[in-house]
């Protein structure tokens, strides 16, 4: 694979190229790890900015049904839309469905959006854990804004956080109990809460509930690097396409206002460092897979086991035949 000509590729806007690049750097080869280096330190100097959005929802709240709502609407606009979406993968195979282009169907034909699902694999914060290099890609590939749908609400959500620089929280109408189901830590990461299916007889019950959310997000503690206002909660309805223009004009708000402030390029350089440590701590924990180290954690574990070492005693042991390895 000639690396060069895959960046130039992306670069110009091939859309083959760019599924191509996605599939290798989400590959675990180490042959095509060094290849996925090679290509982000390559489109590392191409430039371009995009919009990058997380958005989560709890089960059946319509995210597919609002992300092509929503995509096609800023495709309308003139705007080019990548989706990146990641599907719960089974513990027992590994396998994901992976089925979001089929739930997207008017979305998927768009010359202007890209959808690519991924399985989630083993990985916790509902994304993949090459996402953020996927989203790397798209947006040296010149599209303006990057979707990053998540598995789903729940305590690991977190992590898209550290590869977006808005988090969406999608919501359905519902009463209290709802709002007791949806964690703390989500709610102070959200920037936005959207409130879905607010059409027909749920309407009234969707305004309820977006009240709610407002009152709840005014408990929070403001956050230094958003304006008056934020975090809000709003509502939406994905099937009547109502609601998007104004969700969209308060996300633009909000990134307009972190630009001027400085928080936004200081997010993102936060985002690097964590992503440098991360990759870091993959590497160290790669290192755990080589056959001599897998020999000697045997060995330390049957120590242990035969309670002849200490658990710390036996780490440290281990740690200290990896730094001279």
């Amino acid at each position: 694979m000639d690396i060069a000509e895959l960046a130039d590729k992306v670069i110009a806007g091939d859309r083959r190229a760019l599924a191509r690049a996605v599939t290798l750097v989400e590959s675990s080869r180490a042959d095509h790890r060094e290849a996925t280096a090679e290509l982000m330190e390559r489109l590392r100097g191409a430039g371009r900015e995009a919009i990058r959005i997380g958005l989560s929802g709890t089960p059946g709240v319509g995210k597919s049904t609002f992300i092509e709502s929503f995509g096609l609407m800023l495709t309308g606009q003139g705007l080019r839309v990548a989706v990146l979406a990641v599907d719960p993968s089974s513990a027992r195979s590994g396998g994901s469905i992976l089925g979001d282009k089929t739930r997207m169907e008017k979305l998927s034909r768009d010359p202007n959006a890209f959808i690519r699902p991924s399985p989630a694999q083993s990985q916790l914060g509902g994304v993949a854990r090459r996402s953020r290099e996927a989203v790397a890609l798209c947006e040296a590939a010149g599209f303006d804004v990057v979707l990053v749908e998540t598995v789903g609400v729940g305590q690991s959500e977190t992590m898209v956080a550290e590869m977006t620089d808005l988090f969406v929280l999608l919501l359905a109408p519902a009463g209290g109990d709802e709002l007791q189901g949806v964690k703390r830590g989500i709610m102070e990461m959200a920037d936005l809460i959207l409130v879905n299916k607010a059409d027909g007889a749920l309407k009234q019950t969707a305004t309820r509930t977006c009240a709610d959310y407002a009152g709840a997000l005014r408990l929070l503690r403001k956050r230094p690097q958003d304006p008056e206002g934020f975090p809000k909660a709003m509502t939406v309805s994905a099937v009547e396409e109502s609601g998007l223009d104004a969700a969209w004009t308060a996300m633009s708000e909000l990134v307009d206002w972190r630009r001027e402030q400085g928080a936004f390029a200081a997010t993102r350089a936060g985002q690097a460092r964590f992503w440098f440590r991360e990759e870091v701590r993959y590497g160290l924990l790669a290192r755990l897979d080589a056959p001599e180290a897998k020999a000697r954690m045997t060995a330390l574990a049957d120590q242990v086991a035969r309670g002849e070492a200490a658990p710390a005693a036996a780490a440290r042991d281990m740690l200290e035949s990896l730094r001279q390895g």
